[in-house]
């Protein structure tokens, strides 16, 4: 082919390859989903990485239960084999032959050509001969059945607690992705509700910069007045760039948690429920049960059950059934597959009971560990209910806690844009300063600031509350 050629194909093949990237690129910016708090909970117990490797977890533990099942079936294999000898091993052997042909002669009464009577050496010697053929084939069947393993029946009896361990390791992964889901999404919630407030505070600002303006051509303020306004103008707007970059770097967190694509856009359907904080739910009756890392631990502790009677059925005779069956041929040429030529069966039966006597006390120690395996799974169910307790003791004390400084802290918000207002109408009426307007916003947005981190550490403290009694 032509270089002119080649370079061009070169050149429409790579165009149409980033054609490809940048329409995927467009095609994933174009995916928009709109979701409400339990629709994204729902799409990331789907979608999440994590979640999928757990799921993949229970898949394998099927696989584990499969081959511990295999171990009851019978188990068929097929063998075929040659063997080729240059040289057929040679055996030595009494010399029967000539001991047979004298016994024969002795007993018949010949006698030797001098009229003696024969009489055998008393050693015959040896006789070295080649036994076998150039090549041997066999071509056959095995079959063997395991009629008794103490070890493999619990196996399959601990088949359905496994699986239910896989699956509720499954559930424990899924309850933090929701959790975390929960607050990232409440959280942008709530940066989208302060970008709302601080866009009010920068319309507030605007026309009063309008107004000193005017005032100031009026003749009634100073320069001094316009460039403090403009400056706290400005320090408004560079806080909601700052709160804009931080709801974008958790709408990318939360997209990355859910499993979404980071290009897609994603829209929250839900505002912040004004019953959130309700009381209700700090009345809640509580089961250990109830949570899935309790579940998940009883589980555990009947699978260590499970191991201490398998190793303890150890002790016991396993028992099998054999069997086998063969076709066998010798010849001097490869000429098995010629017809005519013999092929012999040869077929087995046997029963193998085998009796663990001594083995170093490795059986000792495996039932030991398992035991104490067993005590650690048991300290560790009785330090889980500790710590529910205490988590559920805590985060009903900082839920009150957090709950009581929102409320404070929302009053506190109102007074203080009640005091900017009125600041603001004395400034109006030529009664007040520029300072005192500067001061009363910059109290006010504090104030608002301290009230969405408050609004947060609720939201928090209800979603970690709800966690700790599984009522999330």
């Amino acid at each position: 082919m032509p270089l002119f050629w080649a370079r061009k194909i070169y050149r429409r093949g790579s165009a149409v390859f980033v054609l490809l990237v940048f329409a995927h690129i467009a095609y994933a910016q174009d995916t928009t989903y709109a979701m409400t708090v339990k629709e994204a909970v729902e799409y990331a117990t789907k979608n999440s990485y994590q979640v999928k490797n757990a799921l993949i977890g229970i898949d394998l533990q099927r696989q584990q239960n499969r081959e511990i099942t295999a171990a009851a079936y019978p188990q068929l294999n097929g063998s075929a084999s040659t063997t080729y000898y240059p040289n057929v091993a040679v055996q030595s052997f009494p010399n029967f032959i000539a001991a047979a042909a004298y016994g024969v002669l002795i007993q018949e009464g010949v006698k030797t050509g001098t009229g003696d009577p024969i009489v055998a050496p008393s050693d015959f010697g040896f006789v070295e001969a080649q036994f076998g053929t150039k090549y041997t084939a066999n071509a056959g069947l095995d079959l063997s059945q395991l009629l008794f393993d103490g070890q493999v029946f619990v196996g399959l009896q601990a088949r359905k607690t496994a699986m239910q361990f896989a699956n509720k390791t499954a559930d424990v992964t899924k309850e933090q992705i929701k959790a975390n889901v929960y607050k990232i999404y409440y959280q942008l919630l709530a940066g989208k509700q302060q970008i709302g407030t601080i866009d009010a505070n920068i319309s507030r600002f605007d026309k009063l910069l309008s107004d000193t303006r005017e005032i100031f051509k009026n003749g009634f303020a100073e320069k001094l007045d316009i460039s403090k306004a403009e400056v706290s103008l400005t320090n408004l707007r560079t806080e909601k760039i700052k709160i804009e970059n931080r709801i974008q770097t958790a709408t990318i967190g939360l997209k990355m948690l859910m499993g979404m694509p980071i290009q897609a856009n994603l829209i929250l359907k839900d505002s912040l429920p004004e019953n959130i904080f309700n009381e209700e739910i700090l009345d809640t009756q509580f089961k250990y049960s109830e949570r899935v890392e309790h579940e998940q631990l009883e589980l555990n502790r009947k699978l260590n059950e499970y191991n201490i009677k398998r190793y303890r059925l150890s002790y016991l005779p396993t028992v099998s059934l054999s069997s086998s069956y063969y076709q066998l041929a010798q010849r001097n040429k490869f000429n098995f597959f010629k017809s005519g030529e013999p092929w012999f069966p040869s077929s087995s039966v046997a029963l193998k009971i085998s009796v663990p006597i001594f083995d170093g006390f490795a059986k000792a120690a495996r039932l030991q560990t398992a035991k104490l395996q067993l005590e650690q799974t048991n300290n560790n169910l009785k330090n889980l209910e500790l710590s529910i307790d205490r988590e559920i003791s805590e985060t009903r004390i900082n839920l009150r806690s957090a709950v009581a400084t929102m409320e404070y802290q929302k009053k506190n918000m109102s007074l203080a844009e009640e005091v900017y207002n009125q600041t603001k109408l004395k400034y109006e009426q030529g009664l007040g300063s520029n300072l005192e307007i500067t001061n009363s916003q910059a109290e006010l947005t504090a104030a608002q600031n301290n009230y969405y981190a408050a609004l947060y550490d609720a939201i928090v403290a209800r979603i970690d509350f709800l966690r700790a009694t599984g009522k999330l």
